[in-house]
């Protein structure tokens, strides 16, 4: 198939390079309002730009929405409304009445899927066939401040990531209660799914950059990384010893082996035999609207 990209901001420049590299993708077309950016994109991986929308989509097959996203509502509905297999990335749209309208165009026949790059990362393929009854969950996700985000909360911008692994992953389709504190660049939120609590923190103010997980179950302690695709395994005690007022204890720790990938060559070679197929996206537009829900509750409790 032949695939497209709009926008050639850090995303969509790594989308055009993705899809270059794939074979299961003939030519990649890239558009961007600045013309001179989609060259530049282009030059470097052998992709062809279009002057127009309009030629984008009269060419390409599939194509990742990759502007902005207060332009998201806007570009995927033209995107859909040509009948093109769409992409967009997180979050589908600003808000959940976007959200909610962009799904009400989505035909029968066109592909849509959200962008979140972590339900493809493979310690989230690991997790989910290893957690059986979590009793505590800790996510964190804290970045340096960066320039390029505009327009949006550190919620949206980073907590979503975690939000969609927690409640599309671990605990699906499940009641909680949810609680949140915070700012623009730092927040907290405490979703309680049943009697399990989930931490989700993110901040934009980290001088460390920072993607993990830690859950805890009755018989184990499951830590993970999401940058370094590793997970570990703690066990209970075998020995517990007290020797001179120190108090010790062994551990059986366990390496998993993982199969690192990089996880956005898996979601855009998944989306594109998506579309070649007509099968659904893994992560569907209700599950990015539902997750745009969550971040909307977790401003409002945090009163960002």
């Amino acid at each position: 198939m032949d695939a497209g990209v709009i926008g050639t901001g850090a995303m969509g420049r790594n989308h055009v390079r993705v899809y270059t590299e794939l074979k299961e993708v003939g030519t990649t077309y890239v558009y961007d309002l600045d013309t001179a950016a989609a060259e530049k994109v282009a030059a470097a991986t052998g992709a062809e730009v279009c002057r127009s929308m309009d030629e984008l989509l009269s060419k390409a097959e599939c194509v990742s929405v990759c502007v902005p996203t207060p332009y998201h509502f806007r570009t995927a509905g033209e995107v859909i409304a040509a009948g093109v297999h769409t992409l967009v990335e997180k979050p589908i749209c600003l808000t959940t009445g976007e959200g909610a309208a962009l799904i009400r165009m989505i035909p029968d026949d066109v592909v849509v899927g959200v962008g979140h790059i972590e339900r493809f990362n493979p310690v989230v393929t690991e997790i989910a066939g290893l957690v059986h009854d979590p009793l505590y969950v800790s996510f964190n996700r804290h970045n340096p401040a960066s320039a390029r985000v505009t327009g949006s909360s550190v919620v949206e911008d980073l907590m979503i990531h975690d939000i969609d692994v927690a409640f599309n992953v671990l605990f699906p389709d499940q009641a909680y209660t949810i609680q949140a504190t915070g700012t623009a660049d730092v927040a907290a939120a405490l979703a309680t799914f049943g009697t399990t609590p989930v931490y989700l923190s993110a901040s934009r103010k980290s001088s460390k950059k920072v993607r993990s997980i830690y859950i805890e179950e009755e018989s184990r302690t499951i830590e993970a990384d999401f940058m370094a695709q590793e997970v570990y395994v703690y066990r209970k005690p075998c020995t517990y010893d007290q020797t001179n007022g120190l108090y010790h204890q062994e551990n059986i720790i366990e390496k998993l082996l993982v199969n690192k990938v990089e996880p956005l060559k898996t979601e855009l070679q998944t989306f594109v035999r998506c579309a070649r197929d007509g099968t659904p996206f893994p992560v569907t537009p209700a599950q990015g609207l539902a997750n745009v829900q969550v971040c909307d509750a977790i401003k409002h409790g945090a009163t960002l």
